[in-house]
């Protein structure tokens, strides 16, 4: 067991100090403080080696939560007491090191008989996956109180750190706006270009004419309109790619990253919406897959699933991907895929590969770029380096919308947007996906 001395035994040992200042012309009493040393320091190793942490004494480690990337969750270290007598402990938590700490892992504490104590502490995980607590060291004064022995409790313990569901629902909430609040209501219909009948209406200007009842309007004697209604109960499928190009980071995070909470953004709103919402990952290979549904227990099932994926060196499968797809998705979806293309041969993959989910399936191809390379090009090169830089942003740029306008022209969607502007650019285009009834 290890142990460090207290401060009464460094008391007590200097006392021999006082024998040694007498030992002049007296060698019996060099003997004499060289014997009560020794007999001290072996008293004290007997005391740390019959001392035990009492049995009443309990000490436990607990989360205030489940931990999110760049949220700070509490880490409580709880000490029960059930003797009758004080105890004094010094308690340290073996924290993962790759977490933000943010106030005292460590604590002297005194806890009283019959009563309990608590350590507390945060942590902030810097990005998803797994991470492990080690144990946790008690130091506890000996019955001679010569020593604090010291003793580790407990073992290593693995945390799931998943993606910030807040940052996504704030993504959807500042997205969009007053329909995200609308939607949370199911007796609240939204009113667009759907398919579902909703009502009939008196026929306003500018109202299209495919709209109009004729015999409605024969009945009533005046033009009347047919209203719809968004369709509820759709299918959304977003895929993730979790290739080369999607390990670019941009700040603190990969595009991965960027493309998880998006996603997570997406599913939310899709739910409120009425919406059935399933995830795809993959990379050469199909890393996860999540069929559609909605409710709290499915996005709960969506952060199981995407907590620990993590982007690979190689290059993504499109047709296997899709063919996946195709194969487990039967009615008609919104597939979303969030990727990243910068050469000719990846486009042309996506492309050949696009007709398999076509035409059952409507396709909306993301491309998640670095940063906005239309403010690069357009500002004047001040030197040449500045100037090959504006050049291959421009080809960049021309290859992309080259992928994109090919995309459209076989009957899908499109969007090239950075990062930052990934989640609201999505939400945005599924609401109007829904209101013009496209699926």
């Amino acid at each position: 067991m290890r142990f460090v001395f207290t401060r009464l035994f460094y008391v007590l040992i200097a006392a021999s100090l006082v024998l040694l200042s007498l030992s002049w012309g007296r060698p019996w009493l060099r003997w004499l403080a060289l014997a009560y040393d020794v007999t001290l320091i072996a008293l004290a190793i007997i005391d740390a080696r019959r001392s035990h942490l009492p049995k009443g004494v309990r000490i436990t480690r607990e989360f205030g939560g489940r931990f999110a990337v760049g949220a700070e969750t509490n880490v409580s270290i709880n000490i029960q007491n059930a003797q009758a007598h004080a105890i004094s402990l010094v308690v340290k938590d073996e924290y993962p090191p790759q977490m933000k700490l943010s106030g005292l892992r460590e604590a002297h504490i005194r806890v009283d008989g019959q009563t309990s104590a608590a350590l507390l502490y945060g942590l902030t995980p810097p990005k998803r996956g797994r991470f492990e607590f080690g144990q946790i060291a008690v130091r506890f004064l000996s019955r001679l109180n010569l020593v604090w022995c010291e003793t580790r409790l407990g073992g290593a313990i693995t945390v799931k750190v998943y993606p910030n569901m807040r940052r996504a629902r704030e993504a959807e909430l500042k997205a969009l706006g007053a329909r995200s609040l609308v939607a949370s209501h199911r007796k609240t219909s939204w009113r667009g270009e759907g398919r579902e009948f909703e009502s009939l209406r008196d026929y306003v200007r500018g109202d299209e004419l495919r709209h109009i009842s004729w015999s409605a309007t024969a009945r009533r004697g005046k033009l009347t309109t047919r209203q719809y209604q968004i369709e509820r109960d759709q299918t959304i499928l977003i895929a993730i790619d979790g290739g080369r190009l999607m390990t670019a980071r941009i700040e603190q995070e990969t595009k991965l990253d960027s493309a998880v909470h998006a996603a997570l953004a997406l599913m939310s709103a899709a739910a409120r919406a009425g919406d059935n919402a399933g995830l795809l990952v993959f990379g050469r290979k199909i890393k996860s897959f999540l069929p559609p549904g909605r409710g709290h227990e499915h996005m709960d099932a969506a952060l199981e699933a995407l907590y620990s994926v993590e982007p690979e060196m190689i290059e993504p499968s499109y047709s296997r991907a899709f063919e996946f797809i195709a194969a487990n998705s039967k009615r008609r979806s919104l597939v979303i895929l969030l990727t990243d293309l910068v050469d000719e041969e990846g486009s042309k993959e996506l492309l050949t590969s696009l007709r398999l989910l076509r035409p059952r399936h409507l396709p909306l191809v993301v491309t998640i770029a670095d940063r906005d390379l239309k403010a690069v090009v357009s500002n004047v090169p001040a030197n040449v380096r500045d100037l090959f830089t504006q050049s291959v942003a421009e080809e960049i740029m021309y290859l992309r919308e080259a992928a994109l306008r090919l995309v459209e022209s076989q009957g899908g969607l499109a969007l090239d947007v950075t990062a930052a502007a990934l989640a609201p650019a999505i939400l945005e285009k599924y609401m109007q996906v829904k209101e013009r009834g496209l699926l």
